[in-house]
């Protein structure tokens, strides 16, 4: 019997029992309860359990794990599939209603989602889906007794980077640079704030959707830039081969308690690492991730999208409430949490971050989504898959002396070829 079967009956197997127990549970409370299945664990699952308590009916939440997909196809199979799930990509949206597997929705009357992010989950003008939380991923972190005058500009922070990598490379100070390039994602990341800076909303839009081509000149643009960035010795605590090595939480700890580094980019979810491994009393401070100009500053978000299964009227009826302003509460007493619903005032954010932010993405004419998260199939990346992998390869190049011109092609060779292999483009 090959792994792939096996896994699928573990997954069936499991599936089955995770359903039984649902049932078993409703049951013993005399009325059957929603369930909802979540990528989330820890505070994030704790704290989206306090959401749904205030729900009228009762809801199981089932934390399955980082492979919501594989679940869920198991459910399918099984026909146990949940009332609802909360996807981390749009286009597995997209994808699950294309299958017939999901009931349209109808938002609450006051949810008003960021332009860039509305028909993101649409199909033949149906809408299947709702975004229940947001991430704004276009954020540098910083002390400022490091860093007094953040790079406003992208050749201000590659001017920057060479400065303060040569003064690493001397012993006279820490890396510039932290970069979790051990968690593909970073690196995709990174590459679409750049990518939405040289390319335009078209183009990223084209990609996304599978309409362009990904050897256009922009493409290896923002690969040049990148490569431009992260080819600086010294750039990073340890070179690039040990950045390769380095997770994501790792990245935000040589910042904030190791001070191996003076900068991280990430999310605005890095500052739940800094509440756990900060040293000493000094807050961060951040700063926009930087475009060719002052003024055009890119921005790109992502998010968290419920869904209601085929056949569940209960399911239907939770993710409308999931939309209203005011079932985000919980998320916005803890702090630490952005809402995608533009309708939630601004004073009710108790987090001084998540305000700013919030209002940024109130300003914007358009956000860009993450573009990894749309890609179909493998495409989309995983570990050792699809664009991970491919940025991982290319950041293995620009560090390890390949040149830039030749990293760029083949990069973007892969990029193509992984696209047509997927069904995702040219």
């Amino acid at each position: 019997m090959t792994a792939r079967r096996l896994r699928r009956r573990t997954l069936l197997r499991a599936a089955a029992a995770t359903a039984a127990a649902a049932t078993a549970g409703g049951c013993a409370r005399g009325q059957r309860s929603v369930q909802v299945a979540v990528v989330w664990a820890g505070g994030e699952l704790a704290r989206f359990r306090e959401v749904v308590a205030d729900y009228p009916t009762p809801v199981q939440v089932i934390g399955v794990g980082n492979d919501i997909d594989a679940f869920l196809v198991a459910r399918q199979s099984a026909g146990t599939t949940p009332d609802v799930a909360i996807l981390p990509r749009p286009g597995l949206v997209v994808e699950y209603a294309r299958r017939g597997w999901l009931s349209e929705v109808t938002p609450a009357d006051n949810y008003t989602a960021p332009a860039g992010m509305a028909d993101l989950l649409t199909v033949d003008r149906r809408r299947y889906g709702v975004w229940t939380k947001a991430a704004y991923k276009s954020l540098f972190w910083h002390f400022p007794s490091m860093l007094d005058e953040p790079p406003r500009t992208w050749a201000a922070l590659v001017a920057l980077t060479r400065q303060l990598g040569a003064r690493h490379r001397a012993g006279a100070g820490p890396a510039p640079l932290a970069i979790g390039a051990a968690d593909g994602w970073v690196l995709t990341d990174w590459f679409e704030n750049v990518l939405a800076d040289v390319a335009g909303a078209d183009l990223y839009e084209g990609l996304a959707s599978g309409q362009a081509d990904w050897r256009d000149p922009p493409v290896g643009y923002a690969l040049d830039r990148l490569a431009e960035l992260w080819s600086v010795q010294g750039a990073f605590p340890g070179g690039g081969r040990r950045a390769l090595l380095t997770q994501f939480e790792e990245s935000i700890i040589q910042v904030v308690h190791h001070r191996d580094a003076v900068m991280v980019f990430e999310a605005d979810f890095v500052d739940a690492v800094v509440a756990r491994f900060r040293r000493g009393s000094e807050p961060p401070s951040t700063f926009r991730f930087p475009g060719a100009r002052v003024a055009s500053q890119p921005l790109i978000v992502g998010g968290d999208a419920a869904v209601a299964f085929a056949g569940s009227t209960g399911g239907v009826e939770l993710v409308r409430w999931l939309s209203e302003a005011a079932a985000f509460r919980p998320w916005l007493d803890a702090g630490g949490y952005l809402s995608p619903n533009l309708a939630v005032p601004l004073s009710n954010y108790r987090d001084p971050l998540r305000r700013q932010l919030a209002d940024e993405l109130r300003a914007a004419e358009k956000v860009q989504f993450d573009l990894s998260d749309r890609l179909p199939g493998t495409f989309t990346g995983t570990d050792g898959v699809g664009i991970w992998r491919i940025m991982q390869d290319f950041f293995m190049d620009v560090t390890d002396g390949v040149t830039a011109r030749e990293a760029v092609r083949r990069a973007t060779g892969q990029l193509a070829e992984e696209a047509r292999t997927a069904g995702g483009g040219r």
